[in-house]
């Protein structure tokens, strides 16, 4: 259609390119969406698996604690041995619903022979920046069940000593006097037997996919949206064109080929009898 000719005109040409822009850019941000989603159901599937699981023994599981396998992650161990209280450390800026606060590790070695670290649970911040007190383990033989989890990576910050900045288990072991396990850590779930006061247990994590796909269908939608904008743009153009008696893109102004304003038509309005009228008298020549 003769109205639409503009459309191949270099300043369409460059807003459906920003528009095409527009949707690649939407698009890549829905992807990366859906893929934080499939993260997180593969979280949420591997914490179905494991985290009831009946406990493994140490024996089962000693491999773990020196080279990981994630999905093995939240699996309980039951395993007999003693706290080293003298080489707690606690790691900083650990939030809980919201509030800042510590987590508790210590090393505790098995009966079996390893020593493997246990974070014994949460603390809330003190008001000099400090935990206010950290629970001491029990001592003697204490029969644990902990969960498996992965250990963090350094962080390119210190600490205060006695405090660990993540739960980078290389760094906790170049601190320490005993050799302990690096391939993995233990969440504690129970001991036996159990202390007067303890840190914070950890709660259930959460089952949540979070809003990632519906994040994703937005950004898609989005990046249609770009289109059918410009689709409406240009059929409004068209429709200037066709009742403004314009027939090629000679006849079309240089400031509605580029789409920056546009003319309105003129309002047609309805002949009166005074109008009839007065044209028959202007044609007597009685006017």
């Amino acid at each position: 259609m003769r109205e639409y000719r503009f459309l191949g005109t270099a300043p369409w040409l460059g807003w459906f390119a920003l528009a095409a822009l527009f949707a690649v850019v939407c698009g890549l941000l829905g992807h990366w969406q859906l893929d934080r989603r499939a993260e997180t159901v593969a979280a949420i599937e591997t914490i179905e698996a494991n985290y009831d699981h009946e406990p493994l023994s140490f024996d089962e599981a000693a491999g773990q604690f020196r080279q990981f396998d994630t999905a093995r992650e939240w699996t309980p161990v039951r395993m007999t041995g003693r706290y080293l209280p003298e080489q707690t450390r606690v790691v900083r800026n650990r939030p809980l619903n919201g509030q800042p606060g510590f987590e508790v590790l210590v090393p505790f070695r098995t009966a079996a022979g390893p020593t493997v670290v246990i974070d014994r649970g949460w603390l809330p911040l003190g008001s000099n920046g400090d935990p206010a007190a950290v629970p001491a383990p029990p001592s003697g033989a204490v029969d644990v069940v902990a969960r498996l989890k992965h250990p963090e990576g350094g962080l390119d910050r210190g600490a205060p000593p006695g405090q660990l900045a993540s739960i980078d288990l290389d760094t906790y072991a170049a601190q320490i006097d005993a050799p302990i396990a690096t391939g993995a850590y233990g969440a504690l779930a129970d001991e036996k037997p159990a202390p007067a006061t303890s840190p914070i247990a950890f709660p259930r994590p959460s089952l949540d996919e979070g809003p990632h796909l519906s994040y994703a269908m937005q950004w898609f939608a989005f990046g249609l949206l770009g289109f059918v904008g410009l689709g409406y743009a240009a059929r409004q153009q068209a429709w200037v064109n066709r009742n403004g008696g314009l027939d090629d893109d000679e006849d079309i102004p240089v400031h509605l080929r580029s789409g920056a304003l546009r003319k309105r038509p003129r309002r047609r309005t309805r002949r009166t009898a005074e109008d009839e009228e007065d044209d028959l008298l202007d044609a007597a020549g009685w006017r």
